[in-house]
């Protein structure tokens, strides 16, 4: 009897552990990266800028709210928000709340899926399937039907009201003691928002450094930035994998940018062009699938510095 049964309920009491730290622990295990960039011009002071993504937030989060609010502790030059900052209709006022103290500073944002839409019940094993077919969100499948609608309006009021710039397909400059950064941004690749000709043409030309930011990182956006000559792009949308297998890595990325790429910093290059580009993990996860292996929730505080070369985390 105890050799029938002792592997199976052994598999099925380690999957049940592993559940349980995934769901439980490592899910609201949020942290910090710190991360180093050259891509200032030279004599330019450094800059600290805060990327805060996908948080998803889901009503009664308050751990996650308490430690975003938290991070204004760290006093950032400014802070960017990668989008997907909703995972329930009645998130609004909670994301408002948790980013309030982070709006005191200079700001800009991109908007995902997910704060446009409502998510719904998926097979994880979708993402797989989609990955070797080449499709993702509506790139390649069918139009959504029957989608919940996101206020994102209140969203966007919100973050407009605070000073923080609207990067939907648009540029905008951020003053900072003195110094002007140029940013360039781009609806959500994923939903097939994204309008790269609205804003082509390179940095601006008037500002003392420029950067490109979009939610979802598809081939498309990150090649467009790149032979624009951005020297830095943000993203996020990838939530790093969000189930790992440890020492490798990412299995998917829900989108066209390859596993290798899908948390933290690297390179892209096309046309003779190469940008830095750092994928945010994120902070949450969709309210259906609310596990996280291998891959702790984040935010990310970049220190740009004068100069070229590797960047260091």
């Amino acid at each position: 009897m105890r050799a029938r049964y002792g592997v199976p309920l052994g598999i099925t009491a380690a999957g049940v552990a592993g559940l349980a730290y995934a769901a439980g622990f490592e899910a609201r295990s949020f942290r910090l990266r710190r991360v180093t960039v050259p891509v200032l011009p030279a004599g330019m002071r450094p800059l600290r800028m805060l990327q805060v993504s996908d948080i998803h937030m889901v009503g009664g989060q308050r751990k996650k709210q308490r430690w975003l609010r938290s991070l204004a502790g760290l006093r950032p030059d400014f802070v960017i928000n990668t989008g997907d900052n909703l995972s329930d209709p009645e998130g609004v006022p909670e994301v408002l709340d948790a980013l309030g103290p982070l709006m005191e500073f200079p700001g800009a944002y991109v908007f995902g899926s997910n704060d446009y839409y409502g998510p719904k019940l998926r097979n994880p094993a979708r993402y797989l399937l989609e990955k070797a077919a080449g499709k993702h969100g509506l790139n390649g499948n069918p139009p959504a039907v029957a989608a919940v609608h996101n206020p994102w309006e209140d969203l966007r009021d919100g973050f407009d009201g605070a000073g923080w710039l609207n990067l939907t397909n648009t540029r905008g400059t951020l003053k900072i003691e003195g110094v002007e950064i140029g940013l360039t941004g781009l609806d959500d690749p994923h939903i097939k928002r994204d309008r790269y000709e609205r804003v082509t043409g390179g940095p601006d030309s008037g500002a003392d450094f420029s950067m490109g930011v979009v939610h979802a990182p598809y081939l498309r956006s990150l090649d467009a930035f790149t032979e624009d000559g951005y020297p830095l792009i943000l993203a996020g949308h990838t939530h790093g994998g969000q189930l790992c297998i440890p020492f490798r890595g990412a299995l998917v990325t829900n989108c066209d940018l390859d596993t290798d790429r899908a948390k933290g910093l690297s390179t892209h290059t096309t046309a003779g062009h190469t940008a830095h580009l750092h994928v945010s993990a994120g902070c949450g996860t969709n309210r259906y699938t609310p596990v996280r292996f291998a891959c702790p929730p984040e935010a990310t505080l970049l220190t740009l510095v004068a100069g070229t070369g590797t960047a260091t985390e």
